[in-house]
């Protein structure tokens, strides 16, 4: 980091960095909240729905290991750009499909590009924060996933018309952002800035990234991140249809929740890091401290248990926005944690990761839309999808290791 940046330079970083998260999920949300729309006139089934989102987190997986691998080797000032034109692009072309197949195919390569934002991002907030700090900045860097969702039912409201085919035109406007977006990073990021280490700066004691992966520390990320992310990319995918299919709200009120709901999801955000941070301060330490958040947004996503007992109502809205809450306040925490594992190896640490990741969510979502065709009802895979957080928690509480505190990288 350059030496003459003023101090509150790497929180406008990371600012940029929840723009960037907005942008991708506001590509990513388009689909689940035109669903309704876009399977009625490909006259899809619920699997079918499902496949799309299981092609797309399988190359979401492999982009994620693509895009880490470069990130250790290449500078993030030109790499993470690149990734935000291909996904932009690849989710402007999906608004002139015309069949089931170029649907596929569009976002099939919009989760390759996407997956370059989170080993770009995450190695961003790692040379940029203290350990103390990152969850706070990681919170802020995820926060941008909600705002992005909270904004994209709203727009899509004000797009869409009568007509079933208006679906398109949100798809070709929210593609043009991320060209925003690449001006303010060119402009705020110099050359200088965020340099990757070079192999001769490893140090001794640094391990090689396949001695990493088989480590219990990477070993109990996989499971964590492949529970909570499974849980997240559930509510993501099937909120929408599930308020108008299975609870028979109106597409424009189920609209207006899905806002409200990454509302929720945002403050379950920020407010982790925050509490982390409280904690810490007040003489916890970092390790006890991020378990009882995390822990305590696990309970919050395991109230989708009361889902299948509560009808069409406030009580049932009320219970999703305290899941919402839960699901996403675990990823800070579990993004804090990767960064201890190797600040030389930290976007192939991110990439391998995500492959566990998705290597289970995307299946699971066609396992999901089968489950809803043959029973009728959501209310089951999403009880069983809240607790999953829960058994993230009992395996980072159970095995992951202490470890030395990292020190400051890039200072």
């Amino acid at each position: 980091m350059s030496n003459t940046r003023p101090s509150s330079w790497k929180w406008w970083i990371c600012g940029l960095l929840l723009f960037a998260s907005a942008i991708n999920y506001i590509d990513r949300q388009t689909l689940a909240n035109a669903a309704v729309r876009i399977t009625t006139q490909f006259q899809l089934s619920q699997q079918d729905y499902g496949r799309l989102e299981w092609f797309f987190g399988w190359a979401f997986a492999v982009g994620s290991l693509l895009f880490g691998i470069a990130v250790d080797r290449f500078s993030v000032r030109w790499l993470y750009p690149l990734a935000v034109l291909l996904w932009s692009l690849m989710g402007f072309c999906t608004g002139l499909v015309e069949s089931y197949g170029g649907l596929l195919f569009c976002r099939t390569l919009l989760g390759l590009f996407e997956g370059g934002h989170w080993p770009c991002a995450i190695k961003t907030t790692q040379w940029l924060l203290e350990a103390k700090d990152r969850p706070m900045g990681n919170s802020v860097l995820q926060s941008g996933t909600s705002i992005g969702a909270i904004i994209t039912p709203l727009a899509m409201r004000w797009m869409l018309t009568d007509q079933v085919d208006s679906w398109r035109m949100p798809f070709q406007v929210v593609g043009c952002v991320g060209l925003v977006w690449i001006v303010f990073w060119f402009a705020m990021v110099r050359a200088t800035d965020l340099a990757t280490p070079t192999r001769s700066t490893s140090g001794s004691g640094e391990v090689g990234i396949w001695r990493l992966i088989f480590q219990r520390r990477m070993l109990v990320l996989f499971v964590v991140i492949a529970c909570i992310n499974t849980c997240w990319q559930t509510l993501r995918a099937w909120l929408p249809k599930f308020l108008q299919q299975g609870r028979g709200y109106a597409e424009s009120d189920a609209l207006y929740f899905n806002s409200l709901f990454y509302v929720a999801t945002d403050v379950g955000c920020i407010g982790a890091g925050a509490l982390t941070i409280w904690l810490i301060r007040r003489g916890m330490t970092v390790e006890r401290s991020r378990n009882l958040v995390f822990g305590a947004c696990a309970l919050l996503a395991a109230l989708t248990v009361l889902v299948p007992f509560l009808p069409k109502g406030v009580p049932l809205l009320g219970v999703l926005l305290l899941v919402g809450a839960g699901a996403l306040g675990v990823f800070p925490i579990y993004h804090a944690l990767t960064q201890e594992i190797s600040p030389h190896h930290q976007g192939k640490v991110t990439g391998v990761a995500s492959v566990a990741a998705w290597a289970f969510a995307p299946p699971m979502q066609e396992v999901f839309g089968r489950l809803i065709d043959k029973t009728g009802s959501f209310d089951l895979g999403l009880a069983v999808a809240g607790g999953l957080p829960l058994v993230a928690f009992a395996a980072l509480y159970l095995f992951w290791s202490k470890a030395v505190e990292p020190k400051p990288i890039g200072t």
